[in-house]
């Protein structure tokens, strides 16, 4: 299994059209196949200076290759992540033995 998790800030203010356009597609992601336990968090702790967080599970790296690679992910990354997303960490993990 493979779980991906990003956690990122955006550029556009909450409660914004562009906000809500951005979330809209971010939820198309989880009809890709392959994605499992797709889900988007909004923060809570101001010890952090990211807004949200989104992860979901593959359950090898097959699948998580397909996802990267599929049309929908790479249209999604060029057309609203790139134009609506401040700063961001990316972090994939897999199960220790």
């Amino acid at each position: 299994m493979i779980r991906h998790s990003v956690v990122f800030k955006l550029k556009c203010a909450a409660g914004s059209v562009e906000e809500e356009k951005f979330f809209d597609a971010v939820n198309h992601l989880a009809t890709i196949k392959g994605v499992e336990n797709f889900t988007l968090y909004k923060q809570t702790s101001p010890k952090s200076s990211f807004d949200y967080g989104l992860f979901m599970d593959f359950s090898d790296r097959t699948a998580y290759d397909n996802y990267n690679s599929n049309p929908l992910h790479v249209a999604f990354v060029e057309k609203y992540w790139v134009d609506n997303v401040e700063r961001f960490i990316e972090l994939d993990y897999e199960p220790v033995a």
